[in-house]
């Protein structure tokens, strides 16, 4: 089992960038596949980022490619996610979440934090 929060949300401008941060607690989590989600208001709860174990896959989301990167120490047990050229669609709850490795649902989730980008 992991525990997991978040942190480093906050309110930016349209352009700026923001780096998120997953602390996760545990012995276990270099062996989780690691993502970032988000949910607007109003909105579904949509897929971001992920990154496996190991660090050496990376999927985005069409909407973030480009201008976000993921990426995790294992060593400190952190994810991260690196948000460039923000824009006001941005605007949502970022939330981290685990997933073991043989099974495709995410089992483990942070409480979100809120990344707000003004026009």
């Amino acid at each position: 089992q992991v525990q997991l929060v978040e942190s480093g949300g906050g309110l930016v401008q349209a352009g700026d960038s923001l780096r998120l941060s997953c602390a996760a607690s545990g012995r276990t989590f270099s062996l989780y596949v690691m993502g970032w989600f988000r949910q607007a208001p109003g909105k579904e709860r949509e897929f971001v980022a992920s990154v496996s174990s190991t660090g050496s896959t990376k999927s985005y989301a069409d909407s973030v490619k480009g201008r976000f990167i993921i990426s995790r120490d294992n060593a400190k047990n952190t994810l991260y996610l690196q948000m460039n050229e923000l824009k006001p669609e941005d605007t949502a709850v970022y939330y981290c979440a685990a997933r073991v490795i043989t099974v495709t649902n995410y089992a483990y989730w942070g409480r979100g934090t809120q990344v707000t980008v003004s026009s």
